[in-house]
């Protein structure tokens, strides 16, 4: 069996940034897995553009940006291996891969970066209501149906959520030729971006239907009518509140949820988000097995996923060299007022850099303030005059103000 010092599982947005990061910190012996043909993960059938704002200062597309990392990965002489499915991995960090170039293989692996991504939600996920005809697919699948495969998915469409793929697959599908006849999302806002809601409804007339869900699916072999009814605070069916459309297409923009079946084989701890417990190393409580991206909690832009993925590349290289000490008292970090998740969900006392906690608010706010606190200790505060569920919030707090804490450190959104 193989020794390795660090195997990075995924070639996305997320994967490549740590391999990148990892080698320019010193890790030489690593390899990256990825299960597809070609390294880049979802960004290759992402063909709008959005994308690299912070990381590169301009704006490209899902291609575009993912070629600057395959052209380092490759400047680097970083090895990778395409169509290797990683089938299983074990608490002492063995992993095993098939490919139809190497068959069946183990590797030991020192370090550990998960850079899985995300799944769809689909109908059997939300119980859909009604039929189950053909023409019900997720927004993803549509989105490689077309943009990789060159395949129309229908000529009249309505798309259920407002998460940015449905939002971009309803301008995508508008210029193809189809019509859209609307969106329609459950919650009294959207999911999506407002970038995207501007530059994807608005701009195309496509109407958007809020706190609106559907109520029943009509077909026999092919989509025939979609029903929408509207919903109250508790998310229920107002009943004689239908809206009825001919369609033969129902795209499902309903969620994302990060891919973590290889962690689930060695128990790791998993949080609110789906994805593992982690500290400000992305360290899962499993030493040497790390998390960045979409695997980890879903991001809205692809750019932080990057942002984060190195930081996940440089502990790996921290831990490889022993500077990370799993020993040190261990400082719980709790979500408080309107705060769903907050990420990292521990700190190490003894930190190397400042930290950068994440999360995301329950509701449409305005006129915020974000607190940090420690039991009566203010360690830090921020003023945010919008924050929207759809958008990450970032605040950073300083390494040095970890030495004042004496307690938990609660995370909340007030009114200023």
């Amino acid at each position: 069996m193989r020794q390795i010092d660090l195997v990075v599982i995924g070639s996305g947005a997320a994967g490549m940034a740590a391999a990148i990061e990892a080698k320019k910190n010193g890790v030489n012996d690593l390899l990256i897995l990825e299960k597809d043909e070609k390294l880049g993960g979802i960004l290759n059938q992402c063909i709008h553009n959005g994308f690299g704002l912070t990381e590169f200062k301009e704006e490209l597309t899902g291609p575009e940006y993912l070629q600057r990392f395959v052209d380092e990965v490759k400047r680097l002489e970083i090895p990778y291996k395409l169509n290797a499915q990683v089938i299983d991995l074990t608490k002492d960090k063995v992993i095993t891969y098939s490919s139809k170039e190497d068959g069946l293989v183990k590797l030991q692996a020192k370090a550990i970066i998960m850079a899985t991504g995300c799944y769809e939600r689909n109908a059997g996920a939300i119980m859909l209501p009604g039929d189950r005809c053909s023409g019900v697919i997720t927004a993803g699948t549509a989105q490689r149906y077309l943009n990789i495969n060159g395949l129309m998915v229908g000529k009249r469409v309505v798309i259920l959520g407002s998460g940015d793929i449905g939002l971009i697959m309803a301008r995508r599908l508008t210029l193809e030729g189809a019509k859209v006849l609307c969106v329609s999302e459950i919650m009294p806002y959207s999911a999506g971006l407002n970038r995207n809601i501007q530059q994807c409804l608005i701009d195309y007339d496509i109407p958007l239907y809020l706190s609106r869900t559907v109520s029943k699916v009509i077909g026999k072999d092919r989509l025939e009518k979609v029903i929408l009814s509207a919903v109250d605070e508790n998310l229920q069916i107002i009943p004689n509140t239908e809206m009825e459309f001919e369609c033969d297409t129902l795209i499902l923009s309903v969620g994302l949820i990060p891919y973590v079946s290889l962690l689930n084989y060695i128990d790791c701890p998993i949080s609110s988000t789906k994805g593992a417990v982690v500290n400000q190393y992305m360290e899962t409580m499993i030493p040497g097995i790390f998390t960045a991206g979409n695997c980890l909690h879903v991001h809205d832009v692809v750019d932080f996923v990057s942002q984060e993925a190195r930081l996940a590349g440089r502990s790996a290289a921290l831990y490889l060299r022993n500077e990370i000490d799993n020993d040190e008292k261990k400082i719980v970090i709790k979500p408080g007022q309107n705060i769903s998740y907050v990420l990292p969900q521990f700190v190490l006392e003894n930190s190397v850099d400042d930290i950068t906690f994440k999360f995301r608010v329950r509701k449409p706010l305005k006129d915020q303030v974000v607190m940090i606190r420690s039991g009566e200790i203010v360690l830090g505060k921020v003023i945010k005059p919008a924050l929207i569920p759809s958008e990450m919030v970032m605040v950073n707090l300083s390494k040095d103000k970890l030495q004042e804490v004496k307690d938990e450190i609660v995370i909340s959104v007030e009114d200023r």
